[in-house]
C-alpha cells in the first residue's frame, strides 16, 4: 500500500458515473485508494470496476454484496476493511458527483494537517453552497441539519453530510457494530458518536451540486428516520451512556 488514503464509494445502479469517478480521484495530486461497495447493481457497475482494478492495479477495490442492504451497512463494511488494511485517513464520498472530488485534498488536509479528526463537507458553513436543488429540498435538508443541533447540542451546520474524511483512530474508538441507524441518520449518528467521544471536527465548505446523470436515492422516508433518530440517540446519550468507546485495539495488515 502505498498512500494512507481510502475514499469509500457505496454504489448502486451508477454505470454512468463509475467510471469517471475513479478516473477524477486518480488523477488528483494528492495520493487515493477507491474501495466500492456494490449493492449488487443489476445495471453492471461492478462490471465496470473490475476493469478498473485491472486499469488501477493496487489502488481501486470492490466488495460486492448480494443486495441493497443500506448506506449506513455499506459504510460500515467499508470501515472495517479500511482498518484492517491499515489506512490512516478513511473517506466517505458518494459517486454521483455531487461531492466535488478536488475537496477530498482540504478534507485530507484538515485532518492531516490542520488538526482534525474529523473533517466534513459543508454546504451550509460560510463558502459552502448547494446547486441544481429545488428550494423546498434544500429547506428540507437545511432544517434538518439545524433540528439536529437544536436537540444534540453538536456545533456542526452541515451534521446530515455524507462527504467525510475520519482519521481512523475515530473509527477504532467507536464500537462499530453498535451503529443503530442504516439509511439517512447514519451521517448523524457517525458525527455525534464522535463529537460525544471527545474528537474535534471541522467543516469545510464545497459547493454540493445535485446529480446529472442516474436516479437519486432520496425519499421522504429517509428524512423521517432522521428526524426521530436524533430524539433517540439524544436520549441514549443522556441516560443510556452513548456512546461507548472502544479500548480494544483493532487489528490490520
Amino acid at each position: 500500500m502505498h498512500t494512507r488514503s481510502v475514499v469509500i464509494i457505496p454504489t448502486y445502479n451508477e454505470r454512468e458515473n463509475i467510471a469517471q469517478m475513479i478516473d477524477t480521484v486518480l488523477a488528483l495530486p494528492e495520493a487515493f485508494h477507491i474501495l466500492i461497495v456494490d449493492d449488487g447493481s443489476p445495471d453492471g457497475t461492478a462490471e465496470i470496476v473490475e476493469e478498473k482494478m485491472e486499469q488501477y492495479p493496487g489502488q481501486v477495490h470492490l466488495k460486492r454484496r448480494a443486495g441493497k442492504l443500506g448506506l449506513g451497512t455499506a459504510y460500515l463494511e467499508g470501515f472495517r476493511w479500511a482498518l484492517d488494511a491499515g489506512y490512516e485517513f478513511i473517506f466517505e464520498m458518494d459517486c454521483d458527483f455531487s461531492h466535488p472530488p478536488m475537496k477530498l485534498i482540504e478534507l485530507y488536509e484538515a485532518c492531516a494537517k490542520g488538526g482534525a479528526d474529523v473533517a466534513i463537507g459543508s454546504r451550509y458553513i460560510k463558502g459552502g453552497k448547494v446547486e441544481n436543488w429545488p428550494f423546498d429540498r434544500i429547506a428540507m435538508s437545511y432544517g434538518a441539519s439545524l433540528y439536529v443541533r437544536l436537540i444534540t447540542g453538536m456545533p456542526i451546520k452541515d451534521t446530515t453530510a455524507g462527504f467525510v474524511c475520519y482519521r481512523r483512530e475515530v473509527l477504532e474508538a467507536m464500537h462499530l457494530e453498535d451503529v443503530h441507524f442504516k439509511g439517512y441518520a447514519f451521517q448523524i449518528e457517525m458525527k455525534y458518536t464522535a463529537y460525544c467521544l471527545g474528537f474535534r471536527l471541522v467543516e469545510v465548505p464545497i459547493t454540493f451540486t445535485d446529480r446529472i446523470l442516474g436516479t437519486s436515492k432520496m425519499n421522504t422516508s429517509i428524512f423521517k428516520e432522521a428526524f426521530t433518530g436524533v430524539v433517540k440517540l439524544r436520549y441514549w446519550h443522556s441516560c443510556k451512556g452513548f456512546p461507548r468507546r472502544n479500548n480494544s485495539p483493532v487489528s490490520h495488515q
